[in-house]
């Protein structure tokens, strides 16, 4: 195909037009040669030289060839076999073989093609051409300290400062970034009439890619896994709406309101299905909704948070974190706002079927929650202070948790490629690298991304190297990690593994104890309430109280208060006396003093 341009340019920049006229030659200079310089040249006869007394221009153009791509895909299925053989029928691939095997020029066949095998293996046995000889050693150098740097800064285009609340990764490489903004302060006195989020491209931090413009603010978002140009957010008045790339910047779908959440959606998640067009998403209203893609007008089905299990909404708990996994697809996890983790299960046929175990969680509201990649029983949670780590084995308590941050923490998330690596993000505007093998009490590495307060932060999958997190006043920041800390190691996987199954029967230990001692303590105080039952009772609940450790703590307490008040009056007492003494003093050397006088005169 050709490609043609036509240039224009005004008469004007060209500059001054050119007149020519006929005249006569005219002599301008004359510069005679000289003698000493021209014994040093040999004269040409004839000799013509083209001269001009201005730049020479010159124009090019070519036509480059088009080089076109295309993408062609194989249907491979098992073998050579016939159109009319099914290969996934175990009679009809039988009756072949048997078939095959008895015609006269298989056994010929099958010789030949067995020297060919055999000479190749022996070639193979002689000389292994893959054979590694260093994989066994290993460098003699120090391992350089694990670091990070950041690669990219993405700031909201708009004056008003709105917090980046949740971020999503394309799912088909790092290239393309998705983020949520929003105010979710209580009764800010910002201006919500922006509402816009963006999606952006990892290699140009100075305009967005896309402009998303939503019905209300977004609150949350989240690529489809199956369908990368599909997106689905979660917004501020409740409803969830479904973004197109392809189709432009406004949502092609959205919920009813009516049948949408009444608090802000705070998380969706897609779910593993065939379609690929099915969600669900969490609000603080304590509801979660399942949908559709193909029919948003009302959810598919619906789940009241009652740890109950009455259905009750106005007992229901506020979900702030949802966690999926694709393998375990009839399984989630909720954080709520109370502080507590509920594991459902789907396949119930009701809501008390559907929410079973409770974990006592966090003092404040669950801010993230992520099964480990690697093994499913173990999962992290987020809030508060601390990071808590917890196995679906225990339920009274977690195995692992990190010690108490000065700064409250905002989210979370576990390394894709390493085992014992996790992240958190805080309000002081730090990223922590926690690596749980090297050491359990102070993160490994520590950054500090900006001067505000993160509020998220995702890790790009599958290679783990591009951090994402974005602060209160809506800038996103892309860090890049060292080697060592998206690199998993030989024995890391194991060792984890064997760190959480040691953590895990050191808190059943701790638990059956506690048990038996509350089993022991019970039975002891039966037993002496069924002996002394003529005793006064008075004392017996006296030493019920003294058994119970809060109330004992409480006591005690009060003591300290008490011997403190005792203390501060005995000193007013002592100094009431001594300031009453002195005052006594005083007036006696004053009577005193007159009578002296007189006694002199």
């Amino acid at each position: 195909m050709d490609i043609q341009h036509v240039y224009t340019k005004k008469r004007s920049e060209f500059g001054r037009q050119v007149i020519f006229t006929d005249r006569a030659v005219e002599s301008i200079a004359d510069i005679p040669p000289n003698p000493d310089l021209s014994r040093e040249y040999i004269s040409r006869n004839p000799v013509e030289l083209a001269i001009q007394n201005v730049r020479e221009f010159s124009e090019h153009w070519v036509n480059t060839v088009r080089f076109e791509t295309e993408n062609r895909g194989i249907n491979h299925v098992e073998g050579g076999w016939p159109k009319d053989i099914n290969p996934l029928e175990p009679d009809q691939t039988s009756r072949f073989r048997k078939k095959t095997e008895k015609e006269d020029g298989f056994t010929r066949s099958m010789l030949s093609l067995g020297n060919l095998v055999e000479h190749t293996i022996k070639q193979n046995n002689i000389v292994d051409i893959y054979e590694n000889y260093f994989q066994n050693l290993e460098p003699d150098v120090v391992e350089e300290a694990p670091y990070a740097k950041t690669v990219n800064i993405y700031r909201d285009p708009h004056k008003t400062r709105r917090a980046a609340n949740h971020i999503s990764w394309y799912a088909d490489g790092a290239r393309k970034l998705a983020v949520s903004y929003c105010n979710l302060e209580f009764q800010s006195g910002t201006n919500d009439s922006f509402i816009d989020s963006y999606i952006w491209d990892t290699e140009n931090p100075t305009k967005p890619d896309l402009h998303l413009k939503p019905i209300s603010p977004l609150v949350c978002i989240e690529f489809n896994p199956k369908d990368t140009h599909q997106l689905v957010g979660g917004c501020y008045n409740g409803q969830v709406c479904i973004f197109d790339t392809r189709k432009g910047s406004t949502a092609v779908e959205q919920s009813l309101i009516e049948n949408s959440h009444r608090d802000p959606a705070y998380k969706t998640v897609w779910l593993q299905s065939k379609s690929g067009t099915e969600f669900f998403s969490a609000s603080t209203d304590g509801k979660i909704l399942w949908w559709d893609t193909k029919k948003l007008s009302e959810p598919v089905e619906t789940l009241i948070l009652d740890i109950e299990k009455k259905g009750r909404l106005e007992n229901a708990l506020g979900a702030m974190s949802l966690e999926y996994e694709s393998t375990i697809p009839t399984k989630f996890m909720v954080g709520t706002e109370q502080g507590r983790i509920i594991s459902c299960n789907r396949k119930g046929k009701n809501d008390a079927e559907k929410i079973g175990n409770v974990f006592p969680g966090h003092w404040g509201p669950v801010y993230a929650l992520q099964r480990h990649p690697n093994f499913l029983k173990n999962f992290l949670s987020v809030g508060d202070w601390t990071v808590r780590i917890w196995s679906e084995e225990m339920r009274d308590d977690c195995i692992m948790w990190t010690k108490p941050s000065v700064h409250a923490l905002t989210d979370g998330q576990w390394s894709p490629t390493r085992s014992s690596i996790f992240f958190t993000t805080k309000m002081d505007g730090t990223l922590d690298v926690w690596d749980i093998l090297f050491k359990q009490n102070e993160p490994t590495l520590s950054i500090q991304v900006v001067d505000e307060p993160l509020h998220c932060l995702r890790v790009e999958e599958p290679h783990g190297r591009l951090v994402a997190c974005g602060s209160q006043n809506g800038t996103v920041t892309l860090v890049e990690l060292s080697d060592n800390l998206c690199v998993q190691g030989k024995s890391e996987k194991a060792l984890v593994n064997g760190m959480f199954d040691r953590e895990t029967r050191r808190a059943k230990i701790l638990e059956a104890r506690g048990r038996a001692r509350r089993d022991a303590r019970g039975k002891s105080a039966h037993g002496e309430k069924t002996e002394k039952a003529t005793t006064d009772g008075a004392t017996l609940e006296s030493e019920l109280k003294e058994a119970d450790p809060i109330e004992k703590a409480e006591k005690d307490f009060w003591k300290i208060v008490d011997e403190e008040k005792r203390k501060r009056d005995r000193k007013a007492a002592l100094a009431g006396e001594k300031a009453a003494a002195e005052a006594g003093e005083t007036t006696q050397a004053e009577e005193a003093a007159p009578a002296t006088a007189e006694t002199t005169e």
